[in-house]
């Protein structure tokens, strides 16, 4: 097992034996509450042991486990008193309609959780469904290229925000996006539609990249004019259009303000494709003026990796409040393919920020596979040991 699985499977571990001891607490706290009772003076009570067992008991358990637990208590605090004979006194019907009303409350707040949980898992659902349709998962093969794309939400309920990506094989070879749109929210969401429809357009019909920066730019500003003023004076997003000759192995790409992609070799050498000259993002074309796009080439031979990703990774920080780096952490390592590239990366990340990601983070990779690759390459941990 690669260290990766080791890591998910030890987390796997963890939360499956929380989920054990918490699910076991309400009867660990009838037991105590009894113990409490039988091993103290009569003036001593367990009563509020048995309160919190339903308690516990109601946001974890179902409403059968609930009403069993709320009866086992009462049960429990009946059996005690008969056997101090002290059921017909004042404290032991005190104490009896005391765990009672606890339990009947906890039933009740298993019905509000168990609600609350419905709705939340149908909004995941309409939240997954509108991620698929609007961010589909690209085809692991492409035009004979190893594909492989993930996006990473900040907030564990949320599935979509403003980062995106696309891959599509065009009759000028396989043309790529990846974007953050500025905000959050449903217009990040709107604006990431937007953009994608008028790339699956463009890449099919403009002979150059240039074009397809060109056509994303006028459908932000068309976009823009139906929003409110501070929207269409600020917004923008951030894009990388890549165009991949196959054939030649060549790789193209046109940089509007995003943070540069990656490319790793496979003998592990690295190389950061930042452009020659800095570029503003698309939907600021009229800041800049007549803007000309700037093309740039770099060969892409087999075997190499190109990764592409939002803001979401290197803005990434650890406790210290370092970012992190892709560059520093990816030199010198060789992975089997777009995949593992993916998953090493977001365990890394993971590990670097403690879980605490703070942005959305989308991630793309496209690999050129060479000759008899698969019995060849090897697989090192992102970060050294």
């Amino acid at each position: 097992m690669g260290r990766q699985g080791g890591d998910e499977y030890a987390q796997d571990t963890v939360s499956g034996t929380a989920r054990t001891v918490v699910r076991l607490l309400p009867a660990g706290l009838i037991a105590v509450g009894l113990a409490f009772d039988l091993m103290t003076p009569p003036s001593y009570t367990g009563s509020p042991f048995f309160s919190a067992a339903p308690l516990v008991a109601a946001p974890v358990s179902s409403l059968r486990g609930t009403v069993v637990t709320g009866v086992l208590a009462s049960l429990a605090v009946l059996l005690l008193h008969v056997l101090n004979g002290t059921v017909w006194k004042v404290e032991a019907l005190t104490e009896l309609v005391t765990v009672m009303t606890v339990s009947g409350l906890a039933v009740l707040i298993n019905r509000v959780v168990r609600r609350s949980g419905e709705r939340l898992a149908s909004a995941r659902g309409i939240a997954e469904a509108a991620q698929r349709a609007v961010l589909p998962t690209p085809a692991e093969r492409i035009a004979g290229l190893h594909v492989c794309a993930r996006y990473e939400a900040a907030q564990a309920d949320a599935f979509i925000g403003g980062d995106l990506y696309a891959v599509q094989e065009t009759p000028y070879g396989v043309r790529l996006a990846v974007g953050d749109v500025r905000g959050k929210g449903l217009e990040a969401v709107e604006a990431v539609a937007v953009v994608l429809g008028a790339f699956r357009e463009a890449a099919e019909t403009e002979p150059t990249l240039e074009g397809v920066a060109q056509r994303l730019e006028r459908a932000l500003t068309r976009e823009g004019t139906r929003r409110d003023s501070l929207d269409s004076v600020e917004g923008f997003t951030t894009c990388v259009l890549g165009e991949i000759l196959t054939g030649a192995g060549v790789l193209r790409l046109v940089n509007r303000g995003h943070p540069e992609p990656l490319l790793l070799h496979a003998d592990g050498r690295l190389a950061v494709l930042a452009p020659a000259e800095p570029a503003l993002p698309l939907g600021m074309g009229e800041l800049s003026g007549a803007w000309a796009d700037r093309v740039e080439e770099w060969a892409f031979p087999a075997g190499a990796t190109l990764l592409l990703f939002t803001d979401g990774l290197t803005e990434a920080r650890d406790a210290a409040g370092a970012f992190y780096d892709p560059a520093v952490r990816l030199s010198g390592r060789v992975f089997p393919g777009p995949g593992e590239l993916l998953g090493a990366l977001s365990s890394d990340v993971r590990r670097h920020t403690g879980g605490g990601a703070t942005d959305d983070m989308a991630l793309l990779a496209v690999g050129r596979p060479g000759a008899g690759e698969p019995q060849r390459r090897r697989t090192v941990p992102v970060v050294a040991t």
